[in-house]
């Protein structure tokens, strides 16, 4: 089953409207969950939407609030999401960052207090489509186990770094420290699939690539392992030392939801780089090898990062976007 994009909007739009946002924000937000869905990466669009609803009635999201600034350093701003919604915090937040990097050449925006922003790779498109190169990232509630570990205690805490290119087929990398992320498990075992690799542990602690059995357990495979661990509370620690917000455990002590979470929002401005023009050649000459190089099966094909989702991107605007029947009728009863 397949819906048009405008349709979704149509309908994202209205059941925000029918929440308590104003047309422009619903419109804004649920355009979000579109694009993302377009890419194919309906684990942070389409399917993710029902439980941001749930969200919104529990009060997790504060359909009243927006954004603020508590501190400016030039280059710096620090802000409070002040727990609105997490994906337009998000957007607003990388917008600043871009303006900032167009003045100084280099931009950051801190976030403490905000919600799930769904795809981090959306805000690397975004930077890269205003001739950005950015790195950005999230702390996550208490999702997974540190290395040596049983007990989950540390975050999957999803990064992204994107770099322009001038032909706008942008290299955009988004992953989460976990070898899957949650909604990637989510949708594989919506389609009774399992994962192409072992992607975390059992009940008998044995690995396994059963999506049901890693979320019965919460025990995903860092990515890396003992690198991946590391990496995720690097990432953790250094969002809520800049931003002055929470850490993954004190956001899992709060409760079992994930809320006010911290984001890293950074951006240069290439074009003010003198050699910008040799360095685009380079990337594209770069992707080029990478690409040629010889196969382990002829049959796949070697891709860059988000180029996949460039090509779903176009297939999805022309066919429709595919949906599970089932959360496409339950987000119709909203």
């Amino acid at each position: 089953m397949r819906v048009k994009a405008d349709i979704m909007l149509n309908t994202f739009q209205n059941i925000l409207i029918k929440k308590g946002y104003d047309k422009d924000k619903a419109k804004e937000s649920a355009q979000i969950f579109v694009d993302n869905s377009l890419d194919g990466i309906y684990s942070h669009g389409i399917n993710r939407f029902p439980r941001v609803i749930e969200y919104i009635d529990k009060g997790y999201i504060d359909i009243n609030a927006i954004e603020s600034i508590e501190q400016s350093l030039g280059a710096i701003e620090i802000w409070n999401g002040n727990l609105a919604m997490g994906n337009l915090v998000a957007k607003h937040a990388m917008s600043k960052t871009i303006e900032l990097a167009k003045t100084h050449g280099i931009g950051a925006v801190a976030i403490k207090n905000t919600n799930h922003w769904m795809r981090g790779g959306y805000y690397g498109w975004q930077a890269a489509n205003a001739g950005c190169a950015s790195l950005c990232w999230t702390n996550t509630i208490a999702n997974m186990p540190a290395w040596g570990s049983i007990e989950a205690s540390i975050g999957n805490n999803p990064f992204v770094l994107s770099i322009p290119r001038k032909n706008g087929h942008h290299l955009v990398v988004d992953m989460a420290m976990s070898q899957f992320s949650y909604g990637k498990i989510e949708e594989l075992k919506l389609k009774n699939q399992e994962l192409s690799v072992f992607g975390g542990y059992n009940r008998n602690g044995e690995l396994t690539k059963n999506p049901k059995e890693i979320e019965e357990t919460l025990r995903p495979l860092p990515v890396g392992y003992w690198k991946g661990s590391a990496l995720s509370i690097g990432l953790d620690l250094f969002a809520s030392l800049i931003s002055g917000g929470l850490s993954t455990s004190m956001i899992t002590k709060q409760c079992e939801e994930e809320y006010s979470i911290c984001q890293i929002m950074i951006a240069i401005d290439v074009n003010k780089l003198s050699h910008y023009d040799l360095s685009d050649e380079r990337v594209t000459q770069s992707i080029e090898i990478i690409k040629n190089s010889k196969k382990i099966d002829e049959k796949n094909e070697i891709r860059y990062p988000a180029e996949r989702e460039y090509n779903t991107r176009i297939e999805n605007l022309n066919k429709g976007i595919p949906v599970n029947e089932k959360i496409w009728n339950k987000i119709l009863t909203l």
